[in-house]
C-alpha cells in the first residue's frame, strides 16, 4: 500500500511536472467535441441553488449539514424531479458568493463552510445510477463575502494551510483558494460531468485552470456564464426577459449554431435564485414556452428550481415538475435528439406566423423529420409558415396521432382545419420528400469583405463558414447564376451572433445586427441593372426570404441598406455577417392554400385571373382599380359567431393605393397599400364587421390597380397588444437646467419593428400648462416594418419662472385595425441646485458611452445609470460640453453604486489619468464622493474610465 501510494505520487508530480509544459499555448475554442455529444442529445437541465443563506439561513456551517441531514435530505429527490423536467443533467450551486460559499463536500483546504457529510458524491452517485450528470456550480466572486454581516471567507485559515499569507476577500486571493478547490473535486469525483463557472477569475486563466482540466478530466465539460470564453463547451444565457412573446427566450441570446448554448432562468416568476421563504408562483405558459423555444434554437434549458433547507421544492414548483412530467412525454420525440430548424441543420422557418401565431420549428437531423411547434395559436383554424422549400407529403398532431389537411403553394405550409388546440404547444409531426427549388453553383461576389471572410462562403453550403461585411454600409452581394435562368426567391440565413431582442443585459445594449432596408436589382451581363425590389427584413431568427415574382436575369444583386443595430450598441452596430444565401427558382406545390382564393370569388368589370408564381394556388386576380366596378365578391365568407375580425387581403401592387371592403352591401372600409410589385404578394389587413353565419364581401379599389391573391378572416388582436416599436427621444435623462425661463429642442423618431401595418400614425410632445411648444406634430397615413416618423420641436417654458420639476411626455399616437394605441417617452426637466452650476446624469444623451451600458436603477437619480464601465479603454464614459463660468478649482461630486472597492481613472480635458478609489456595499445603493478639478471657462471634457480593471457605476456629476 505504501509502495502504491509513493507510486502515485511520483506519477503526480511527472503529471504536474508536464502540465507547466502543455498549457503553455492559448486556448482554443472546441466547438464540437465528443465530450459534448451527450448534451447535444438533451433538452434541458435542473439549476439547484442551494446552501447556508438558503432559509431559513445559517451562518454556522455545522448547524446548517445538522438541518440537511435532520430535514430528511436525499440525493434520489433532485435526481428524480430533475427526471420528471425531461432534464437529462443537475447543476449543484452551493459554492455560491450569495449563498455563503458553501462546499456539499468533505474538504481538506480550510476557507469556507465545508460540509463532513458527503453531499456532492451521495448526489453524483444518484445521477449515476439513473443516467442522470451532475455538474459543480463554481464562483469567481468573493464580493458577497460578508453580505450578511458576518465573514463567510477565512483568510487566516486558508493563509496557514498555504504557509503564506493570502486575503480570500480579494480577487487574487480568492481565485487562488478556488483553484485549489478545482483540482480537489477533480481528484476525488470522477464521476462529475464538469464545471458550471460563474464568469473567470484573473488567477485562474493567469495559471492555465481550464487547460489543466482539459487534461486531468478530459471528459468533463466546461460552462460560463454570460460570455463566449474560447475554451468552454457551452455558453449560458442568464435570465432574459422582456422578449416578445415574453416566451421566447432565444431572442436575448448571441451564440450562433453548432456552439452549445444554455438558457439559464428561473422557474418561479418571483424571489431570488434562491430559496428565501416563499413558495412562489411558477407561470406554466411562460416557462413551457422558454422549454420549447429553446429547444426550436438548438439551446438547452437550464431551469433553476429552488429547493428548501430539507431539499424538497416547494410547493408550486413540485407540481410544476409534476405537470411536466405528464406533458413532456407525448412529444418526447420533437424535442429531444432534435434541433432547431430554420438554421443549419435545414427546416421551415420559425417565428411570427399567421393571424398572431408563433413558433418554432425542430427537425431530427438523422430522419428529416420536423416538427412544427404552435406555442401561441393563431384567431384562425389553421397554421400558415414558409416551407423553405420543403414539399410536403404528411402531416399529423403529435399528441393525438390525427392526421391533418395541408397545402402548399406560394412557399408556404398551410395546416387546416385545427380544432384541438393544446394549452401550451400544439405539435405537428411533417413528413418531406426533402427540399426543392434552389440552384447549386451559384456563386457570390461583394463590395465588401472582412479578412477571412470572404463572399465566397456564402454559397459554400456551409453554415460554419461566412461572410462577414466589414462593418460597410451600404454593402452589395451579387449573385452569378452562371447564364440567365428563371429566379422566385432568395433564401437568407444570416449569423445568429446578435440578439434579436434590443434590451441591456448586464449594462450592455444588445440590438440586431441583421438586415433591416434592401435593394434588389438583376442583370443579365453584370453591367446594367434593373429595379426588382425595396422592403425591409425583420429582425428575427432563422431563414428569411425575399420573394421576388418572376425574373429571368444571370446576375442578382442585393444591397444591404442598413441594419437593425443602433450605434449604441457598438458590438452590433454595422456587424453584418451572413452565413449564406440560396436561389430558389420554384416552390413546392400541392392542392390549393387554405385561404379564399381570390380566382374563385366572383369577379366583375376589368378584374381576371392571371398566373402568378409567388401567390397562393398560383393565381391571382388583377384589375383591381377604379371603384367598385371592378371588384371580386366573396359570397359566403362564414363564421360562427357575430362580431369585428380581422380580413387580412394578400395583394399585388406595382403602385401606392388603396383598397376598399364592403361587408353585405355595407359602406366601404379602405386603408392604404403601399407600392410594391404586381406578382409578390403582400397583406393588408382591415377590421370588418361579419354576421354569424354567411356574410358577402366585394373587395375592390378606388385607386390604381390592385390584384388580390387570397383572403383569410381570423380574429383581431387582443387589446393589450401594441405592434413592437422603437421610440427615441433626446434628450435623454434628466436634464438639469438653470433658474429662470428655458428653452427646450426635443427630437424623437418612431421604428416601427413589428411586420403590422399602423395608420394615422402621429408623434408630438405633450406640453405642462404654460408652455408654448413650435413645431407641428409629425404624421404619416400609415407604416410598415422598419417605416420611420420624425419629429423636431422648441418647447418653452412660461417667463418669469423657474422649471422646477416637470416631465414633457412625447407620445406616438396610431392606429392597428381602426383601434387606437400609443407609446410614450418623455424628457424629464428639474432647475439645478443653486449651489451647483452644473449637473448632468451620466445616462443623458449628451455623454459619450463607448462599450459601457445603461440600465434602470430605482434608486439613482433619474432611475437610470451607466454600468460595464472599466476593463478595456473604450469601456469609459466621456461628459463633453461641461459648461463653468470661469476657469480655476472646483469641486466635483461623483454619485455612484459599488459593491466592494473599485477605482475610477478620471481625465479632465485630456490630461493625465487620476484615480479615485471608492468603496461601498450593493450595486443598488448611491454614494457620493468629492473630487476636486481644474476647470477651463465655458466648455470641458471629464472622462470616467479604468483602461485595466471594472470600475464603479456611475449614475450623476455636478460641479460647484
Amino acid at each position: 500500500m505504501a509502495l502504491r501510494r509513493l507510486c502515485a505520487a511520483v506519477v503526480a508530480a511527472l503529471l504536474a511536472g508536464l502540465l507547466t509544459v502543455a498549457v503553455s499555448a492559448p486556448a482554443q475554442a472546441e466547438v464540437q467535441h465528443p465530450r459534448q455529444e451527450w448534451l447535444r442529445k438533451s433538452t434541458a437541465g435542473l439549476f439547484l441553488h442551494w446552501g447556508m443563506f438558503t432559509a431559513p439561513k445559517h451562518l454556522n456551517c455545522a448547524e446548517w449539514e445538522r438541518d440537511v441531514t435532520g430535514g430528511g435530505w436525499t440525493p434520489d429527490y433532485w435526481i428524480d424531479e430533475a427526471r420528471k423536467l425531461g432534464a437529462s443533467y443537475v447543476v449543484l450551486a452551493t459554492f455560491h458568493s450569495r449563498l455563503g460559499y458553501a462546499r456539499p463536500w468533505p474538504s481538506k483546504i480550510p476557507g469556507s463552510c465545508a460540509t463532513q457529510r458527503d453531499l456532492l458524491g451521495e448526489l453524483t452517485k444518484a445521477g449515476k445510477a439513473k443516467g442522470v450528470k451532475v455538474i459543480l456550480y463554481m464562483t469567481d466572486d468573493p464580493q458577497w463575502h460578508s453580505e450578511q454581516g458576518v465573514q463567510m471567507l477565512d483568510s487566516k485559515a486558508y493563509s496557514d494551510h498555504k504557509g503564506e499569507q493570502v486575503d480570500l476577500t480579494t480577487r487574487e486571493g480568492f481565485g487562488k483558494y478556488s483553484y485549489d478547490l478545482f483540482f480537489e473535486v477533480m481528484k476525488n469525483y470522477n464521476d462529475l460531468a464538469g464545471f458550471w463557472i460563474d464568469n473567470d477569475n484573473e488567477y485562474w486563466e493567469r495559471n492555465k485552470l481550464y487547460e489543466q482540466i482539459r487534461q486531468l478530466q478530459p471528459t468533463w465539460l466546461l460552462s460560463n456564464n454570460n460570455e463566449d470564453t474560447p475554451i468552454m463547451d457551452t455558453v449560458s444565457n442568464e435570465q432574459k426577459t422582456g422578449m416578445f412573446p415574453s416566451y421566447d427566450y432565444p431572442a436575448a441570446t448571441f451564440t450562433p449554431m453548432p456552439r452549445l448554448s444554455e438558457a439559464c432562468y428561473k422557474l418561479p416568476n418571483t424571489g431570488d435564485w434562491w430559496y428565501d421563504g416563499g413558495n412562489h408562483a411558477v407561470d406554466t405558459r411562460l416557462n413551457t414556452g422558454r422549454y420549447i423555444t429553446n429547444a426550436g434554437a438548438s439551446i438547452k434549458s437550464l431551469m433553476a428550481e429552488t429547493p428548501m433547507v430539507n431539499g424538497k421544492m416547494p410547493a408550486q414548483q413540485e407540481a410544476y415538475n409534476n405537470f411536466m412530467s405528464s406533458w413532456v412525454p407525448p412529444i418526447q420525440e420533437s424535442i429531444q435528439g432534435v434541433e432547431g430548424a430554420g438554421y443549419m441543420y435545414g427546416g421551415m422557418q420559425p417565428g411570427f406566423w399567421n393571424d398572431g401565431a408563433h413558433g418554432v420549428i425542430t427537425i431530427n437531423p438523422k430522419t428529416g423529420k420536423q416538427y412544427v411547434h404552435v406555442v401561441t395559436k393563431p384567431r384562425a383554424d389553421f397554421v400558415r409558415l414558409r416551407d423553405n422549400g420543403y414539399r410536403v407529403t404528411g402531416v399529423k398532431d403529435l399528441r393525438t396521432g390525427e392526421r391533418m389537411s395541408f397545402s402548399q403553394s406560394g412557399g408556404h405550409l398551410t395546416i387546416q382545419g385545427i380544432t384541438k388546440w393544446d394549452e401550451y404547444d400544439t405539435v405537428f409531426s411533417v413528413e418531406t420528400a426533402g427540399q426543392q427549388g434552389f440552384y447549386t453553383g451559384v456563386k457570390a461576389s461583394a463590395t465588401s469583405s472582412e479578412d477571412g471572410f470572404p463572399a465566397a462562403n456564402l454559397t459554400d453550403g456551409s453554415y460554419e463558414k461566412y461572410w462577414d461585411a466589414n462593418a460597410a454600409q451600404p454593402v452589395s452581394i451579387s449573385l452569378d447564376l452562371g447564364r440567365r435562368k428563371e429566379a422566385a426567391f432568395l433564401a437568407i440565413n444570416q449569423r445568429e451572433s446578435s440578439p434579436t431582442h434590443a434590451r441591456v443585459s448586464f449594462g450592455r445594449p444588445e440590438d440586431s445586427s441583421r438586415i433591416k432596408d434592401y435593394q434588389l436589382t438583376a442583370s443579365n451581363d453584370g453591367r446594367n441593372w434593373w429595379h426588382v425590389r425595396t422592403g425591409a427584413l425583420p429582425s428575427a431568427r432563422g431563414t428569411q426570404f425575399i420573394d421576388i415574382g418572376s425574373q429571368e436575369a444571370r446576375f442578382l444583386k442585393l444591397t444591404v441598406l442598413n441594419t437593425w443595430g443602433g450605434p449604441r450598441a457598438p458590438v452590433y452596430f454595422k456587424e453584418l455577417k451572413i452565413d449564406e444565401i440560396r436561389v430558389g427558382h420554384s416552390y413546392p406545390r400541392s392542392v390549393r392554400d387554405g385561404g379564399l382564393e381570390a380566382e374563385d370569388a366572383a369577379r366583375s368589370g376589368s378584374a381576371r385571373s392571371e398566373f402568378c408564381e409567388a401567390c397562393s394556388g398560383t393565381r391571382q386576380v388583377t384589375g383591381l382599380g377604379g371603384g367598385e366596378r371592378n371588384a371580386v365578391t366573396y359570397r359566403d365568407v362564414s363564421v360562427a359567431t357575430a362580431g369585428t375580425y380581422r380580413l387580412q387581403l394578400d395583394l399585388t401592387s406595382s403602385a401606392a393605393s388603396s383598397v376598399a371592403v364592403s361587408v353585405n352591401g355595407g359602406a366601404p372600409v379602405s386603408v392604404a397599400v403601399p407600392a410594391d410589385r404586381a406578382d409578390v404578394p403582400d397583406p393588408t389587413s382591415v377590421a370588418v364587421p361579419l354576421t354569424a353565419g354567411r356574410n358577402t364581401l366585394k373587395v375592390f379599389s378606388t385607386g390604381r390597380s390592385l390584384g388580390l391573391d387570397r383572403i383569410s378572416v381570423g380574429g383581431l388582436p387582443p387589446s393589450n397588444y401594441t405592434p413592437k416599436t422603437t421610440l427615441t427621444v433626446e434628450p435623454h435623462g434628466v436634464q438639469w437646467v438653470s433658474p429662470g425661463q428655458q428653452t427646450v429642442k426635443i427630437t424623437a423618431r418612431l421604428r416601427l419593428d413589428a411586420d403590422d401595418q399602423i395608420d394615422n400614425v402621429s408623434l408630438a410632445p405633450v406640453l405642462p400648462a404654460g408652455w408654448t411648444l413650435t413645431g407641428a406634430p409629425a404624421t404619416r397615413t400609415s407604416m410598415r416594418l422598419a417605416g420611420l416618423l420624425e419629429g423636431t420641436w422648441t418647447a418653452t417654458s412660461p417667463a418669469g419662472q423657474d422649471v422646477g420639476s416637470v416631465s414633457i411626455p412625447v407620445t406616438a399616437s396610431f392606429q392597428l385595425l381602426s383601434s387606437d394605441r400609443k407609446v410614450s417617452g418623455s424628457v424629464p426637466l428639474r432647475t439645478r441646485p443653486a449651489d451647483r452650476v452644473f449637473v448632468r446624469e451620466a445616462e443623458d444623451s449628451a455623454n459619450v458611452f463607448g462599450s459601457t451600458g445603461l440600465t434602470s436603477c430605482g434608486s439613482c437619480s433619474g432611475a437610470e445609470k451607466v454600468r460595464n464601465i472599466g476593463g478595456s479603454p473604450d469601456a469609459a464614459v466621456t461628459f463633453p460640453n461641461v459648461v463653468v463660468p470661469a476657469a480655476g478649482a472646483y469641486r466635483m461630486f461623483i454619485q455612484f453604486t459599488v459593491n466592494g472597492p473599485r477605482s475610477y481613472f478620471v481625465t479632465v480635458n485630456g490630461g493625465a489619468p487620476v484615480e479615485v478609489k471608492l468603496d461601498g456595499v450593493g450595486n443598488n445603493t448611491p454614494y457620493v464622493a468629492e473630487v476636486p478639478v481644474t476647470l477651463n471657462a465655458g466648455a470641458n471634457s471629464i472622462r470616467f474610465g479604468n483602461d485595466k480593471a471594472g470600475a464603479p457605476d456611475l449614475d450623476q456629476i455636478a460641479i460647484a
